[in-house]
């Protein structure tokens, strides 16, 4: 197997490669080259003859980077790859699974397609699903799906005393309740109502219960902060210790991480899925037992891959 990292990414592909080495796993060079017209050229070293390759592309930022992530794969597959797969911790276009409005694409219908057509695989760490109840109904290519609450729960146990783990909706209160188990904390979710791409309101439900306890918020995605900010200055008003934001994919829409520091979280904290100051959790382990399950049985029902 060769592993060949995305530009800027080539920390995952180097704690993937020793943890496969029973794959024979080496990582490889990827480059891009952007014309001034704005298309990019995209150069890969060939892969093994009759081997494996595996790219290491967390897709946020989806727009720049499909096109020239196509190519790639086009291009491993050209130069004798027997299999090409997909590393993308973060997945980006899981949010539009329905049209809402005639005529709207069905987004995470539409990408999922166009990645199965180039790849035999996909490796992904906690992906956003709303009324898709599993992956593989939008995905037609083998599937592993890490989750990186065990993580998150080991990050909370070793870094805050006595925390109440706080949920951000109810939709996601069964994967808050699995961290909260797993930290041995307490657990209260907020009641939140989205108004649109910027505007939350959210509730948090008595805190009384729980006195001396640091506040925990956690989610899968932080991206424009919103939510997160909305809960801290509630929690602000209600005199709490200094609250901790924990998610596993922080995304950071313009300034929303100094913007959370500045609503009064204590630290905010996200999982190795994207490159940020923020990503303190590594989850490196878990995706390489994703790969290796994925590589070794291809055809297996996907499982949740957990420690």
């Amino acid at each position: 197997m060769r592993i060949y990292p995305w530009p800027g990414q080539s920390a995952l592909a180097n704690a993937l490669a020793p943890a496969l080495a029973d794959l024979d796993a080496r990582t490889a060079a990827l480059a891009l080259h952007a014309f001034p017209d704005g298309e990019t050229l995209v150069e890969v070293e060939p892969p093994a003859a009759g081997g494996d390759a595996l790219i290491a592309c967390t897709l946020d930022h989806p727009d720049a980077r499909t096109v020239p992530l196509l190519l790639a794969a086009r291009t491993l597959r050209e130069l004798g790859a027997a299999r090409v797969g997909l590393v993308a911790p973060y997945l980006a276009y899981m949010r539009q699974d329905r049209r809402f409005r005639p005529g709207q694409a069905l987004s995470a219908r539409g990408y999922a397609a166009l990645l199965a057509a180039h790849f035999d695989g996909l490796v992904t760490v906690d992906p956003h699903l709303h009324r898709i109840r599993d992956l593989a109904e939008v995905y037609p290519i083998p599937v592993r799906v890490v989750h990186a609450a065990p993580a998150l729960a080991a990050w909370i146990r070793d870094h805050v005393r006595d925390p109440l783990v706080i949920g951000p909706d109810g939709e996601s209160a069964q994967w808050a309740a699995d961290v909260a188990a797993r930290a041995a904390a307490p657990l209260i979710v907020l009641n939140k109502q989205r108004l649109g791409d910027a505007d939350v309101r959210v509730s948090v439900p008595d805190l009384a219960r729980w006195p001396g306890r640091t506040p925990v918020l956690i989610d899968d995605i932080i991206s424009s902060g919103r939510t997160a900010a909305a809960a801290l200055a509630h929690l602000r008003a209600a005199g709490t210790l200094p609250p901790v934001c924990v998610a596993v994919h922080g995304l950071f829409a313009g300034d929303a991480y100094h913007e959370l520091l500045e609503a009064g979280a204590a630290r905010v904290v996200t999982t190795t899925s994207v490159a940020h100051a923020a990503a303190q959790i590594d989850i490196g382990a878990l995706i390489a037992a994703g790969v290796r399950d994925l590589w070794r049985a291809p055809d297996a029902a996907n499982p949740e891959i957990r420690p």
